[in-house]
């Protein structure tokens, strides 16, 4: 038994996805689709193979190789895209003469591919395709006693005569057929069927049902495949004693509202297990992106006894990561209607798990963990923050037309205390009360993938001036000495050095919060962010007031006037 698996396509419903990798070779559940097809081909009693490539055919060409599949498999690269018929004809050499099948190489199936082969042996007729109902693609036209009629939902026989199926991309065809093809020229099959339909051929239909069947020719396809495939492995990791068990059926998945990020977050649940899932997107490029940087780092926290959710699966190319479901209760929550004393104990223990976390994890940080820069610095200061809150925030929100060069001084001045001031460990780099769980009496850190190397005041400026619990301001030095209190059982740090690079932080913080409130209300159009820009803008006078007389004088009379 021979087999054809087309696979020369450009993939363009999947744009841009499929500009640094070929679909064929897009991982579903850790296997790529090329992979899954042979393995299903090799499994029916196939004992040849040949692929037709042309786009990025050297990475389909190199990764044959190096899987040296126990069966002797060919590649046919195709100069100009020939279709589905043109590739018969350009591999029939290869075909023989004997019934072969052509499968497409991006459909993930379980049907019966041996049974399909012998259905044709058992029958007369050239062709057989291999169809099924499934309501948006049903375009196949197939009598009662199933044959093909017609395709694209153009029928050659009254509608009573006939019901619509749709194709499974699986055929097997009579080398006879390849006579009706022209060498090295674009031929399309269901051209050839028509016009065999026309000529009174028979087709034959194998229909096909209660077996699995996608086709991950589109983002939306490829996620359904990715999804049903990587639930599994994260069940297999959490919850092993389920997994055999698992019914799709019986499982939900409910949206949870996201903050600031684009990407989409869900509980997967049913009576037997709960677990989060992070969609970050299909992966866009080679670089190191925000999953990567997602997946690293939480490894590396988990691994210095740091409190995160446990990992229990993650695809970095199809962007889809599950772990641990740590409840709805994050620090904002937690610190509703508390008393002075009892906030200040709360936020005593969250700055010591901090502080473990950034010395702790600054040691063995790679530089390759992190998908925007390695570390904190000038440039990204100046970008990120401040650019960001006069553009974001002042030109953005306010309408304000406040030129760059007004504040380019202090900006700039301001960026180098910060970092000259520092006290330089792991950086969380978002650390506040929405990116803090509070479970089992414990508190865990999330969102943790823009971490980098950086000051350990940025964070504790993070967490005391975040807009969402509006800390009481006589309670921030209380906190930032208990800060250097902690700090000093790990390190030796000077502690005015670390307060007055604490001020600095606060006010580059305070630029960066007010610059995404201002893009995330105004640009992605979330209301939700609007309601925290008072506090955010009173924290800002307040740490600016905090600073010497002389100092940003350009930024303290613009905020003045806010």
């Amino acid at each position: 038994m021979k087999a054809l698996i087309l696979a020369a396509g450009f993939g363009t419903r999947l744009l841009p996805h499929t500009r640094h990798i070929p679909k064929p070779l897009f991982p579903v559940g850790g296997i790529t689709a090329l992979e899954r097809v042979i393995r299903r081909l090799m499994n029916s009693g196939c004992t040849e193979i040949v692929i037709n490539t042309h786009h990025l055919h050297h990475q389909i060409e190199a990764f044959i190789t190096e899987k040296q599949f126990p069966v002797l498999i060919h590649t046919r690269f195709e100069p100009e895209i020939l279709g589905t018929g043109g590739a018969i004809k350009n591999t029939s050499d290869i075909l023989g003469d004997q019934p072969f099948i052509v499968m497409n190489s991006d459909v993930i199936t379980d049907i019966d591919i041996a049974s399909v082969y012998d259905f044709h042996l058992g029958h007369p007729h050239p062709a057989t395709l291999v169809l099924h109902d499934r309501k948006e693609f049903n375009k196949v036209a197939v009598t009662d006693d199933g044959f093909i009629k017609g395709f694209h939902g153009r029928r050659s026989m009254s509608d009573s005569d006939s019901s619509l199926l749709a194709f499974t991309g699986i055929q097997v065809l009579d080398p006879e057929l390849c006579d009706r093809i022209k060498e090295n020229t674009y031929a399309g099959s269901i051209d050839i069927y028509t016009d065999m339909i026309d000529e009174h051929i028979n087709i034959k239909a194998y229909i096909s049902s209660r077996h699995f069947w996608i086709d991950i020719g589109t983002p939306e396809s490829y996620k359904k495949a990715a999804y049903r495939f990587a639930l599994k492995d994260a069940l297999r990791s959490g919850f092993p004693d389920y997994s055999e068990a698992y019914n799709e059926d019986n499982v939900s998945a409910s949206p949870l509202k996201g903050d600031g990020s684009d990407r989409q977050w869900h509980r997967i649940a049913s009576e037997h297990f709960s677990l989060i899932m992070a969609d970050h997107g299909i992966r866009e490029h080679k670089a190191t992106a925000e999953v990567d940087s997602f997946i690293a780092i939480n490894r590396h926290l988990s691994a210095n006894g740091v409190n995160v959710p446990k990992l229990y699966h993650a695809e970095p190319f199809s962007g889809l990561v599950f772990m641990e479901d740590l409840g709805d209760i994050h620090l904002q929550h937690h610190t509703r209607q508390k008393s002075e004393d009892v906030l200040v104990d709360i936020y005593k223990r969250v700055i010591d798990a901090l502080v473990h976390m950034s010395v702790s994890c600054a040691k063995g940080f790679s530089p390759s963990f992190a998908y925007q820069t390695s570390g904190y610095n000038q440039q990204l200061i100046l970008e990120k923050e401040c650019r960001y809150f006069l553009d974001a925030f002042l030109a953005g929100y306010l309408r304000l037309d406040i030129p760059y060069a007004r504040l380019e001084n202090d900006f700039n001045e301001l960026a180098e205390k910060a970092l000259s001031s520092s006290f330089s460990g792991f950086m969380h780099r978002d650390f506040q009360s929405r990116n803090i769980m509070y479970h089992d009496h414990k508190f865990y850190f999330i969102d943790y993938q823009g971490g980098r190397i950086g000051p350990l005041q940025y964070d504790l400026a993070s967490l005391l001036l975040d807009p969402y619990v509006a800390l009481p301001f006589p309670l921030h030095p209380i906190l930032v000495d208990h800060a250097v209190n902690a700090l000093s059982s790990f390190e030796m740090a000077n502690p005015d050095m670390f307060r007055k690079g604490y001020i600095y932080c606060s006010l580059t913080r305070n630029l960066q919060i007010l610059g995404a409130f201002g893009f995330l209300t105004k640009v992605k159009a979330k209301p939700f962010f609007d309601q925290f820009i008072p506090a955010a803008v009173r924290s800002l006078k307040y740490s600016l007031g905090r600073t010497l007389p002389g100092e940003l004088q350009d930024l303290k009379a613009v905020v003045n006037e806010l």
